[in-house]
């Protein structure tokens, strides 16, 4: 029993080692400012892998970002490789000490994200749809790292019940290097 339980520390152990550490990204430029990167349309390309490296799911994104001047709110439309959508709208402000707060549908409490030179890490539960009105309960470790040439990088760790199950891999551009994208979303009537 004993055996059992070194084991699974291990792999929980294991689990946690290799992300990002945000403090090491602080004198790293371009300095990444969500307003600025946000505000206006983005779009973006990614998958979904699982933990043994099968690609389980791929999309588009269109992201329509308006900046209030108190609330950066993001409207997310997903178009996925098999015709399906998903639409989410995050509304998020800056606390006072500077990190970011955010809300979304799904969001379990609340999501929290701090800004370090060119990186912004994002951190929180959400109850994914999986079909037939049924949702799954993870945890997302979202990191985002602006390039010089102006395209965003995201990585985004996925764990349940504190394990690692997966990540998503997700690239954002701002130029119309995406025309093919938007015709997508045309076609999909999107």
């Amino acid at each position: 029993m004993t055996a059992r339980i070194l084991t699974l520390l291990l792999l929980l152990g294991l689990a946690a080692c290799g992300r990002p550490d945000l403090t090491a990204s602080r004198d790293v430029r371009p300095a990444f400012d969500l307003v600025d990167y946000f505000e206006g349309q983005t779009w973006a390309w990614g998958q979904f892998q699982d933990r043994l490296g099968r690609i389980r799911a791929r999309f588009q994104v269109r992201i329509d970002g308006d900046w209030d001047g108190r609330t950066l709110t993001l409207d997310e439309t997903f178009l996925y490789d098999d015709g399906s959508t998903e639409k989410r709208i995050w509304r998020l402000q800056r606390a006072p000490d500077g990190r970011w707060v955010g809300q979304a549908d799904g969001v379990v409490g609340g999501a929290t994200g701090e800004v370090s030179g060119n990186t912004f890490n994002w951190v929180y539960t959400i109850d994914l749809p999986v079909g037939d009105g049924e949702t799954l309960r993870v945890g997302f470790d979202d990191w985002l790292w602006l390039q010089p040439s102006g395209g965003l990088i995201n990585r985004a760790y996925v764990s349940r019940f504190g394990v690692t199950v997966g990540e998503v891999l997700i690239f954002f551009a701002k130029d119309n290097s995406t025309d093919e994208m938007r015709r997508a979303f045309a076609n999909a009537g999107l």
